[in-house]
C-alpha cells in the first residue's frame, strides 16, 4: 500500500512505510504530518503526488515515484491455491521482505501483505522449494489463519468509531484537516468501491466500504458531529417508512 504524506510547510512525498520513512528517517512524529491519500495503485499514487506537490506549491519531483521505486525491491510472488512462493532463497528472504514492506498479493484465501507482523511469521514458516533451492514458499491457509489470530480483538463494549477518532486525532487529521478534504477523499473511496463492484472483487469491496465509513467518521467529527448520531438520526427517519422495491431499489411511499 502506498501513502502520500504531507509535512506542512516542508514537502509532500510517497512511501510504503510511514514509520520508517517519515518518523525514523526524517524525524517527524505522527502528529507532525498527515496522510493525504492511500492506494495500492502505484501509477495513480505517482500521478497524484505530483498534482498535490503543484497544488500545495512545493518543489515537484523530477521523476515520479513509480520511476524512483527500485525494481529490485519488488517481488513477483507466485500464489497458487495452496502456496505463495517467493523468488529468493531462505537466507535472503528477510532482507527482500523488509525492502518490500507494504507489498500485497492476492491468493484464494484473500489479500496478503508484507508487514512487520507478517514478516515474522513468514520467516518462521517458509520452506525451501523442492524444485528450486533459489525459491521458498509458505502455505496460504496457515498464513491466513495466523494473520486472523494476530488481529487485535475488540471487546464487546469497545466502540470502533472511538478507535477511528483516536487514530485520526493521533494522525493530526482533526487538527490540520478539514471537511472538504475528507469529502474529496470520500469520492475517491467511492470510485474504488465502484471498481471493486464491477470486478466482483469481494476483498476490495470490503476494504472500500470500510474506508468510506472511516472517512465519514472523520468528516462528521470535523463538523463537531458523531457518526453514530448521524446514523441514528437517519434510521429514525426511515424505520417506519413504507414503500416497495422497484428495479432493485426501495422506493418510499408518497401521500
Amino acid at each position: 500500500m502506498y501513502h502520500i504524506y504531507h509535512i506542512p510547510g516542508k514537502k509532500i512525498g510517497v512511501t510504503c512505510n510511514l514509520t520508517s520513512r517519515v518518523t525514523e528517517q526524517q524525524g517527524y512524529a505522527p502528529d507532525e504530518y498527515e496522510v493525504l491519500l492511500t492506494s495500492d495503485d502505484i501509477n495513480y499514487i505517482s500521478t497524484k503526488e505530483i498534482e498535490l506537490q503543484k497544488s500545495y506549491g512545493y518543489k515537484v519531483d523530477r521523476q515520479s515515484y513509480k520511476h524512483l521505486t527500485k525494481k529490485s525491491n519488488q517481488m513477483n510472488i507466485n500464489a497458487t491455491e495452496q502456496t505463495s512462493t517467493f523468488p529468493v532463497p531462505l537466507n535472503k528472504l528477510k532482507g527482500r521482505l523488509q525492502d518490500c514492506m507494504g507489498l500485497a498479493w492476492e491468493t484464494p484465501h484473500g489479500k496478503f501483505q508484507v508487514t512487520e507482523k507478517s514478516i515474522h511469521w513468514i520467516l518462521n514458516n517458509a520452506r525451501t522449494s523442492m524444485f528450486n533451492v533459489e525459491r521458498c514458499y509458505i502455505y496460504n491457509k496457515a498464513f491466513h489463519t495466523a494473520m486472523q489470530q494476530m488481529a487485535p480483538k475488540r471487546s464487546e463494549n469497545e466502540n470502533v468509531y472511538d478507535l477511528i477518532r483516536l487514530w485520526a486525532r493521533d494522525k493530526g487529521i482533526y487538527a490540520k484537516g478539514d471537511a472538504k478534504t475528507q469529502y474529496l477523499k470520500l469520492m475517491e473511496e467511492s470510485g474504488e468501491l465502484a471498481e471493486a463492484l464491477l470486478k466482483n472483487d469481494m476483498v476490495e469491496t470490503i476494504d472500500a466500504i470500510g474506508d468510506m465509513v472511516i472517512v465519514l467518521t472523520n468528516l462528521a467529527a470535523l463538523k463537531d458531529l458523531r457518526i453514530e448520531d448521524c446514523v441514528t438520526s437517519a434510521y429514525d427517519v426511515i424505520k417506519n417508512r413504507k414503500g416497495k422495491m422497484e428495479n432493485g431499489t426501495f422506493v418510499k411511499q408518497t401521500l
